[in-house]
């Protein structure tokens, strides 16, 4: 039914105070095309077909997490029809299952629950045991509360899932990658990274719920750590032939609002079709910079529509130091499951 001006003011409003949904706003940032890396013509409403066109990806392998809906479904659904085997991620077996099948292409159910260290062990361990090693790892999969902080095993859930679990995961499936020489690593980060983190970027007293929650603020900052993993990965692969870059999707109209507030909720669902990016625009950054011939060899960058970007402004996202310290801290987090 049609909306009331009084409801569609009210969803207007409701989607303004959504940081955590859009991730944009204000001028305190200027976004670039960083033209020393190669530049394409692709952009905000290209599609994750078009920048694949004409690419035959036979005899390569992808793992995608999170594929059962979203990015992750349609990212995997390009890859395969691509020529690719996708190794597709859900949180159960069951899920990921149903959304293999439902794609046409060669894949390969897997499951991996990112808020437990050892499924993601166990997940890497069945990768290895199909006796394959992946061309290309699309670290997509992520989770936003919206609400009060959440604990699992002691650290903040969104810290976890979407930075930790992918952390440990990797870790397990880089040494056959560095073995053969080659592969490509995708981490998908968020303008928010840069525009909702804490402003002293991580804060490394904070990880375990010490100090006051912002929910805006921690979900920032796992997008901000993904940026950095993937900075820091970029400089221990160098000469190994794996490269590690991270992307913006975009505001997509996906299922991430599921746990927001119902006047969130609502509001995205009247609207998000008017300002968010279609599933199939939303993966074009992620497939782009995990295909495109013209991208071997680049690493450490960040990606925005398509293409490499430098951000301006106060933020965190290269910072070297910063991303080392990640790194570290990470290991100590994740002791014992890391091999």
């Amino acid at each position: 039914m049609p909306m009331t001006r009084r409801q569609m003011l009210a969803s207007t409003a409701a989607l303004g105070a959504a940081g955590t949904l859009s991730a944009c706003g204000g001028d305190t940032y200027q976004v670039s095309i960083d033209r020393s890396l190669p530049v394409s013509n692709f952009g905000a409403e290209s599609t994750g077909e078009e920048v694949t066109a004409g690419l035959d990806l036979s005899g390569k392998v992808a793992l995608v997490t999170g594929c059962n809906s979203g990015l992750g479904f349609e990212t995997m659904r390009v890859l395969a029809l691509r020529g690719a085997h996708v190794l597709g991620t859900g949180r159960t077996l069951a899920k990921a299952e149903t959304a293999c099948a439902s794609v046409a292409g060669e894949t390969t159910p897997l499951a991996l629950e990112l808020a437990d260290f050892q499924s993601a062990v166990d997940c890497a361990s069945a990768v290895s045991a199909l006796g394959v090693t992946p061309d290309m790892v699309v670290l997509n999969a992520g989770i936003n509360t919206f609400g009060d902080l959440q604990l699992i095993n002691g650290i903040e859930k969104m810290f976890m899932v979407n930075f930790l679990g992918h952390f440990v995961l990797l870790n397990h499936l880089l040494p056959p990658m560095m073995a053969r020489g080659q592969g490509r690593v995708v981490h998908v980060s968020s303008r928010s990274g840069y525009r909702q983190a804490p402003p002293e970027g991580i804060d490394f007293d904070n990880l375990r719920g010490e100090k006051a929650f912002d929910a805006s603020e921690a979900y920032g900052r796992s997008k901000l750590a993904n940026a950095l993993f993937s900075l820091e990965l970029a400089q221990r692969l160098e000469g190994t032939g794996v490269t590690s870059n991270a992307i913006h999707p975009g505001l997509v109209k996906t299922s991430i609002a599921r746990t927001a507030p119902l006047v969130v909720r609502r509001a995205f669902e009247l609207l998000g079709g008017l300002i968010a990016k279609s599933p199939a625009q939303g993966s074009a950054t992620q497939l782009y910079v995990a295909t495109n011939p013209a991208l071997a060899g680049v690493s450490g960058a960040y990606f925005e529509d398509c293409n490499p970007v430098i951000v301006s402004g106060p933020h965190h996202m290269t910072n070297t130091a910063m991303a080392k310290k990640l790194w570290q801290t990470a290991e100590e987090m994740t002791s014992g499951y890391l091999g």
